[in-house]
């Protein structure tokens, strides 16, 4: 019982601190906020990748989708405000789909070329974005690197839940995080379940592929549609808001921010994420 009071205070500061706001704890009680015990509850946190990991949605995928249009003659390019709207659609190929469904098809692809199509833009788009990782044009969101490393510290089990494609995602994880933090990730892609999210299945899949207890694990999101999956998994989720994300609705989040941060004495720590097992618990 005592690591779930520790824990509640916890977040309680760390929620004070974001807001701008002190909260003055009794000696006794922030004494406890020690790795002992508290660490010990939280078994994995299961991050989504794109606006979580880095800002990659307005940067990255929308000019490499761009791209892969204009190298195939279609006539189309998503400007800010319209990939904004189309990230409402979970997928790459569901956001093409959704796109062309409302617009209209290019000219230059028929009716029973549409899907192999559809399919083939995507795995390019995904060529030219990782090349834009490669190339360091996509760096980590403030604060990711200081959380995982802790998180590897302590035998807390780390995933990347995301619905863009497993190759991208791999990439990513193994190219700006080194390849010994990329060793302690287990990686769910979206191609890997059937619904993406909303749904809760790359989360689920997480869960039940790794020997995960739900109420011990934190998911981390950025936007209405990773929160919605998360709330469905029945799993508590931090939103660190993104460059897309920040006007969205996010009820139902065990904790939002505007990034984890870079400096442990202000941003999340692991005590934060251990914390959101009280605060976001059914029983809470």
């Amino acid at each position: 019982m005592l690591w779930r009071i520790a824990a509640f205070l916890s977040v309680a500061v760390s929620c004070s601190a974001f807001s701008g706001r002190q909260t003055f704890l009794p000696q006794r009680w922030t004494t406890m906020s020690s790795s002992t015990g508290l660490y010990a509850e939280l078994q994995a946190i299961l991050w989504d990748m794109d606006g979580v990991l880095a800002d990659t949605e307005r940067d990255g995928h929308r000019l490499a989708f761009n791209q892969a249009f204009q190298e195939n003659n279609l006539q189309t390019e998503w400007d800010v405000e319209r990939y904004g709207v189309l990230l409402e659609v979970g997928g790459g190929k569901e956001r093409m789909t959704a796109h062309w469904n409302e617009v209209g098809w290019p000219a230059n692809l028929s009716e029973e070329s549409r899907q192999e199509k559809v399919k083939e833009l995507h795995l390019r788009k995904t060529d030219i974005f990782m090349d834009m990782i490669n190339e360091g044009r996509i760096p980590l969101r403030p604060g990711v690197l200081r959380v995982i490393d802790a998180a590897i510290a302590e035998n807390i089990r780390l995933a990347v839940c995301s619905t863009s494609n497993e190759k991208a995602v791999t990439n990513l994880v193994q190219t700006l995080m080194g390849p010994e933090r990329a060793a302690q990730f287990r990686i769910f892609a979206g191609d890997m379940v059937q619904r993406k999210k909303p749904a809760p299945d790359v989360y689920n899949m997480a869960v039940e592929q790794m020997g995960l207890d739900k109420s011990r694990c934190v998911i981390v999101e950025d936007s209405g549609i990773g929160l919605k999956a998360a709330l469905a998994a029945g799993i508590p989720c931090i939103v660190t808001k993104s460059s897309y994300t920040a006007g969205e609705d996010f009820t139902g989040a065990a904790m939002i921010v505007d990034e984890l941060g870079d400096d442990p004495r202000t941003g999340v720590t692991l005590e934060t994420l251990a914390g959101l097992l009280v605060a976001g618990s059914p029983s809470s």
